[in-house]
């Protein structure tokens, strides 16, 4: 547990943002530079928003930010034209029936239609 830090210490900008540095740094958790600095986490936080608006003199170290994401609508893929191959195929039976298919039926359902009406 951090323990309390008495009385009101004066930080420079300098100071501010070397510890933002510190806290922020890849593989650093903000708890224990915390600790070791003897600052509040509420300050921390403070001085980042602080940093990011310009307000603390001196360069701002590079402080980690969250990137928009926005998730848009996916578009459905256009339906793709049938290739037609040949033409017509008309079909009459003796019973006056006639079945008409383009040439890219598929072979089994002709098949199976053609052997019902036999």
């Amino acid at each position: 547990m951090v323990g309390r830090v008495s009385g009101r210490r004066s930080w420079s900008d300098a100071e501010k943002l070397e510890i933002l540095a510190e806290a922020f740094r890849p593989g650093v958790r903000v708890r224990d530079v915390i600790a070791r600095r003897e600052v509040s986490s509420s300050l921390i936080y403070t001085w980042r928003k602080q940093a990011r608006l310009g307000k603390l003199g001196g360069v701002a170290p590079a402080l980690p930010a969250f990137a928009e994401v926005r998730v848009a609508d996916v578009a459905a893929p256009a339906p793709q034209p049938a290739t037609s191959t040949s033409g017509l195929i008309c079909i009459e039976f003796p019973g006056g029936v006639r079945v008409s298919v383009d040439g890219s039926v598929d072979a089994g359902a002709l098949a199976r239609v053609l052997s019902v009406l036999r």
